[in-house]
């Protein structure tokens, strides 16, 4: 079970991850603040799921916590453009 301070490094990391993706997704792909929502979910899911697997990413310290927030923004942001192209594909039909 994780702690509050990696919970908060994943939601941040997860937000950012998800906004990023966003604005590089503007146009049709765009999910408006549902970016902060998805990436947020993503974050948390993302990283929870990739600590479990990798026993290396578990504790505080630099490294844990580097590699934490990485895969926490690469969640975030895939669950948006997955989202994104969800949401346009049903649009369209």
């Amino acid at each position: 079970m994780p702690d509050i301070v990696n919970l908060i490094i994943w939601l941040v990391a997860g937000v950012a991850g998800g906004n990023v993706a966003g604005d590089f997704l503007k146009g049709d792909y765009d999910l408006g603040p549902g970016n902060t929502g998805y990436g947020a979910i993503g974050g948390v899911g993302g990283a929870l799921i990739l600590q479990t697997l990798i026993p290396a990413l578990r504790g505080i310290d630099y490294g844990p916590i580097i590699g934490q927030a990485i895969i926490a923004g690469a969640s975030g942001a895939i669950l948006t453009v997955i989202a994104g192209a969800v949401t346009r594909w049903r649009q369209s039909r």
